[in-house]
């Protein structure tokens, strides 16, 4: 099943920035930076409703999070669902919502992290969205967060995407092709044996982890691997392993060698890809089909 693609974002079109998760304390001036960023592309930008609640860890009740989402997804002069931040709280509203509306208007879902919830449901709903940076991102200097900015507007405004990574002594060589899917560790993990669970055969699975020691780390891959996520998949991009914490007991390997020894020695794999928990953090398009080619010195990701 080829996935639908949103439309692409033109000048004076809508978006709604929206926090489906973790709560947003003292961060209004960043959310406004966001506004001005959005502006300052031709668009439009409302914000949700209750976004600046707090109910303890969560920008709002469960029921105030989701009528912000509901409203945006239904409404359809909204182009686009920025999510203000992750942190936590996606999971807790997915079974309220109703994507009648958006499967006959579909629209870009655009987060990271803790929005990997969303970007597992709305695959198996058939439509892609856009995994990237957030409004909250934009507490970062301009000038750290330049290149996922351009990414995250050429992928909105229908560009095509192309990126070149460093090279990695522990990339696999190889090249495949198929359709991008995946996200946080973490949350994949979190959507085993539910109705959100992507299926990863024939396809490319990007994987990018926060804050985990190196065991927690291993436990779910090892899971997502027993669930079959790597039996069938084309190949494999790492993402950033960010703040990975020291355990009293050493684990004794890099980060790399322990992906490595999970996955099946015949499928590629590109480390170092730069999209996860850090400012450098590209724009990726998931549901796309993508051509990766896996080189000595280099490899090279083309969005079809």
């Amino acid at each position: 099943m080829k996935l639908i693609t949103p439309p692409s974002l033109q000048k004076g079109d809508t978006i709604a920035i929206v926090a489906p998760a973790g709560i947003l304390k003292n961060r209004k001036y960043v959310i406004d930076n966001a506004k001005k960023l959005a502006e300052s592309w031709g668009l439009k930008v409302i914000y949700g409703k209750h976004m600046f609640n707090q109910a303890h860890h969560f920008a709002g009740t469960d029921d105030e999070r989701c009528q912000d989402f509901q409203d945006a997804l239904d409404n359809p002069n909204i182009k686009a669902i920025w999510s203000a931040r992750g942190g936590y709280g996606s999971v807790r509203i997915l079974d309220k919502l109703d994507f009648s509306k958006f499967k006959q208007n579909p629209k870009w879902i655009i987060g990271y992290s803790d929005i990997t919830a969303f970007h597992n449901h709305i695959h198996t709903i058939g439509v892609e969205t856009i995994h990237g940076i957030m409004g909250a991102s934009m507490q970062d200097k301009p000038e750290v967060i330049e290149k996922s900015v351009i990414s995250l507007r050429k992928a909105l405004f229908g560009e095509r995407l192309r990126y070149e990574t460093s090279f990695s002594k522990y990339n696999r060589q190889g090249e495949f092709k198929g359709e991008l899917v995946g996200g946080n560790i973490a949350i994949l993990t979190s959507m085993l044996g539910s109705n959100s669970q992507i299926s990863t055969d024939n396809k490319i699975l990007f994987i990018e982890e926060i804050g985990e020691y190196k065991y927690s780390i291993d436990r779910m891959l090892q899971s997502l691997k027993r669930a079959g996520y790597f039996t069938k998949v084309k190949g494999i991009i790492v993402g950033d392993m960010t703040k990975i914490k020291k355990n009293s007991t050493p684990w004794g390997s890099s980060i790399e060698q322990l992906i490595l020894e999970v996955i099946p020695k015949n499928v590629p794999i590109v480390f170092n890809f730069p999209a996860g928990h850090e400012p450098d953090n590209r724009a990726l398009i998931m549901g796309r089909t993508v051509n990766v080619s896996v080189l000595e010195k280099k490899a090279i990701i083309k969005f079809n």
